[in-house]
């Protein structure tokens, strides 16, 4: 909402400017209108040359359009990140660093490529492109609901020996947060590194302002990430959307719950909240390690090499599988995240199931979601019945036409909210993570997820979604009337999407 009104002020002072311009400067004003008009085209024919995906770049064109001028400046400063701040600098420094810590087993690799082409080519792409290693899964689990994974997040953490690497969008004050903390101060007093990375904006309403401070007092070493700046807000849109928790690099915890009670339905503002967590034991959780370790050194230098980090499990460890955890990084123009969802449904022969709490695509998504369907494909997508933020439904829903006519499958959650992040397929494939369907996740934050192959705890992703989805109502075209000022509101918030 915020990036609307700077929008729309933007487009005032446009108006204004011509304004004054004229009175000032009659007798040149067509040349120099000409001249910003070429340029304004310019860089339109620009956008369009050099960005691989047009389609969230839509807004942008129509403004430096139809205001040259301040469309042009606004560009530059949001639209294209021309705006790189020391801190943006040194993430990708430190994220550049982190890759001679990730090394891939080639043996694995070329058992794969014997097992299934098909999964080789999206598993050699996150290993070759994204660079993120994948392993042979010693230990899996998955939990449909924030509080089973919370409550196993509390066993483990009391095991911690060594170090606590936590880092979540959001952590906010409450019972959740309050378990886990009495936890981190005892394992402080005992000698534990216990660290912690929040996202400034994310838990900005929920948390006293510079809480960073607050726990470094407790011996709790903590960074707020990407810190709020009022004067420069409107460019700080990459924001940490991660969830990770490591333990003594043995054991992991990732999937949608951040840390706050609505999470684990101690407080209901929506209904029921449906979300998920996922436990990795084994040496896969290594790939979560160096992910935290990135980012914490944007701040604070780690001396010693990340391998100290790093447990040596038995090789004799029982398999199950393949697993490898991977990261979205916004500032290196590849979109890890999006890809994958993408090469699944191209590849996938049977079935999709999607978890999302918001649905705002992109034309290269929206082909995907259609192809696989008219490949034969059963894709079904469950959203939320009771929603979070109304303005996002809304724009969620203005979807909804084009899917059904595509032949997909939308459900809504009918107890309430579903925060889950999630895509299962053809029982051999899934992926669990922080990416939402929406270009906030897919574009401008730093996100992470789970690509799953072969594991056994894929039927138990499976069995989650199939519960879901009959405990939701299955969308059809009747529910889509609407009243023609709604259809052309929804038209205009499609328009802004981007920028929400």
């Amino acid at each position: 909402m915020k990036r609307i009104i700077i929008i729309a002020i933007s487009i005032i002072l446009q108006l204004i400017f011509y304004f004054v311009f004229l009175i000032g400067f009659v007798e040149h004003f067509p040349l120099v209108q000409i001249l910003v008009s070429i340029l304004s085209i310019m860089l339109v024919l620009g956008i369009i040359t050099f960005n691989r995906n047009v389609s969230n770049k839509i807004l942008w064109i129509i403004l430096i359009l139809a205001f040259p001028i301040l469309g042009t400046l606004l560009y530059l400063l949001i639209g294209h990140n021309l705006y790189k701040s020391k801190f943006l600098k040194n993430i990708n420094k430190s994220i550049d660093k982190s890759k001679n810590y990730l090394i891939q087993d080639e043996k694995i690799l070329d058992k794969i490529e014997k097992e299934d082409l098909d999964v080789f080519g999206q598993i050699n792409y996150i290993s070759k492109k994204a660079k993120y290693p994948i392993y042979k899964a010693n230990e899996v689990q998955y939990y449909p609901l924030g509080e089973e994974v919370y409550k196993k997040m509390l066993e483990e953490l009391q095991k911690a020996e060594k170090f606590i690497f936590m880092e979540y969008f959001i952590i906010a004050t409450g019972n959740m947060w309050q378990n886990i903390l009495d936890i981190l101060e005892e394992k402080v007093k005992n000698g534990v590194d216990v660290r912690v990375i929040y996202d400034d904006v994310g838990s900005n309403s929920v948390l006293p302002n510079k809480y960073y401070k607050e726990l470094n007092k407790k011996g709790i070493k903590c960074v707020a990430f990407n810190e709020l700046q009022p004067i420069i807000a409107v460019i700080m849109n990459n924001r940490d959307h991660r969830k990770i928790t490591v333990i003594d690099g043995k054991v992991a915890f990732s999937g949608g719950i951040n840390i706050a009670d609505e999470y684990i339905n101690q407080k209901q503002k929506y209904g029921h909240w449906k979300d998920n967590g996922i436990m990795i034991k084994g040496e896969a959780v290594w790939n979560f390690t160096v992910m935290f370790l990135e980012i914490w050194n944007t701040y604070e230098k780690e001396k010693n090499n990340y391998n100290n980090y790093k447990y040596n499990f038995n090789k004799s460890l029982k398999t199950d599988g393949y697993i490898c955890p991977y990261g979205e990084n916004p500032l290196d123009n590849e979109n890890v995240g999006e890809n994958i969802y993408i090469n699944i449904l191209n590849r996938a022969n049977k079935y999709v199931y999607i978890f999302t709490p918001y649905l705002i695509i992109d034309t290269e998504l929206m082909c995907a979601l259609d192809l696989a369907v008219k490949r034969g494909v059963d894709v079904r997508i469950v959203v939320p019945g009771i929603p979070d933020k109304k303005i996002i439904y809304s724009i969620t829903r203005s979807y909804y036409p084009l899917l059904l006519e595509s032949g997909v499958k939308i459900y809504e959650y009918t107890p309430g909210f579903i925060h889950s992040k999630v895509f299962v397929c053809d029982d051999k494939i899934a992926t669990v993570g922080t990416l939402n369907l929406d270009y906030r996740s897919l574009y401008l934050h730093f996100e992470c997820g789970s690509y799953i192959y072969n594991c056994s705890v894929i039927k138990q992703i499976k069995n989650d979604a199939i519960d879901t989805i009959d405990k939701s109502k299955m969308i059809n075209k009747k529910d889509l009337k609407m009243s023609l000022p709604r259809f052309f509101l929804n038209g205009i918030l499609r328009l802004f999407a981007s920028l929400l």
